[in-house]
């Protein structure tokens, strides 16, 4: 059975080519980081990501209009706000879903976000609707949101305090079911999953105007959970085929027959969550782009940790536990 185990069809070998996913993972990670840093120095959050209202506080206002709108204009109408009294106003234009455009001549989306509006400072979501109805006279007000600046700063809080809680209880179950060095090494292959998601957030921050908000952080804490599933996969198959290999092979030789063995079926869930998330990117609404786009990069990252970097840093761990016993 053993050597039927190791003579299985190799597809990849995670322990011979480790320095490539080491490097690869670099690749993934450190533009992130720079932008990361960058935005800390630039944002006035000083915060590493573009934060919408829902961490600052704020107000956006959306209207439908019937014309489209170029950076040109959008430009013009951010200088007529300012005009008016109302400071930093961030204008964005979605376009909104494709389907039934035949018949929807508002097929653009002008959102403006401002300071907090509050009764005290309604004088400004005037000057807002003044200022689009002028330039757009059929527009149509569609959305209305505020968040207060505490109700953000306790929100952001939270969102941390679940990503901790989530971290701890990872390791807790990992180290209990297996053994320690095996939560430890999960651990780190979510931080290298989550650090390439914010990095890639924080790029399309700085690139795009791309603005995370609660939902940002719910896909943060899906994807943990769908890559830490996947991780133990293939950890449990390690362990199970440790007891039959043990002393007949290297731990690398019985991690790289674990990952083969479990190859197809991590890509093949992968691939089919990723069809799943392409379709609602394509054909979903606009205000859940965002979020499924975070999604999409969390199961694909989540899936090459699972099979490279998990793998290989348990094998190199044993390796070098091994040398010194």
């Amino acid at each position: 059975m053993a050597n039927t185990l190791l003579n299985s069809k190799k597809i990849i070998d995670v322990v011979k080519y480790r320095w490539v996913w080491v490097s690869l993972s670099a690749l993934l990670i450190i533009p992130g980081i720079v932008a990361m840093i960058y935005s800390m120095m630039t944002y006035p959050t000083h915060m590493p990501l573009r934060v919408g209202i829902d961490f600052t506080g704020g107000t956006i206002v959306q209207y439908s209009v019937d014309k489209a709108v170029d950076n040109a204009k959008m430009a013009d109408i951010r200088t007529k706000l300012e005009k008016t009294g109302i400071k930093n106003p961030v204008i964005q234009v979605l376009t909104a879903s494709a389907v039934g455009s035949k018949h929807n001549e508002f097929n653009n989306i002008l959102s403006v976000r401002t300071q907090f509006a509050s009764e005290k400072n309604d004088k400004a979501m005037a000057n807002v609707s003044s200022v689009v109805m002028k330039d757009f006279p059929k527009a149509k007000l569609v959305q209305v949101s505020s968040v207060g600046p505490t109700l953000g700063a306790e929100l952001f809080k939270n969102s941390m305090v679940a990503l901790l809680l989530a971290f701890t209880a990872i390791v807790a179950y990992l180290g209990f079911r297996f053994r320690i060095e095996y939560g430890v090494i999960a651990i780190l292959a979510l931080v290298h999953d989550a650090l390439f998601i914010v990095g890639a957030f924080s790029i399309l921050g700085l690139l795009c105007g791309v603005q995370i908000d609660a939902l940002f952080i719910t896909a943060i804490l899906t994807v943990i959970g769908f890559s830490v599933h996947d991780t133990i996969v293939v950890f449990d198959r390690v362990r199970e085929n440790a007891k039959f290999l043990a002393k007949k092979a290297t731990y690398g030789e019985i991690v790289n027959a674990s990952v083969n063995q479990t190859l197809a079926r991590s890509i093949n869930t992968s691939l089919t969550t990723l069809i799943t998330l392409a379709a609602l990117y394509f054909f979903g609404g606009v205000t859940t782009k965002d979020f499924v786009l975070a999604m999409m990069l969390g199961i694909a990252i989540g899936t090459y940790s699972s099979i490279f970097f998990a793998s290989m840093a348990l094998a190199w761990y044993h390796e070098k536990v091994d040398k010194k016993a």
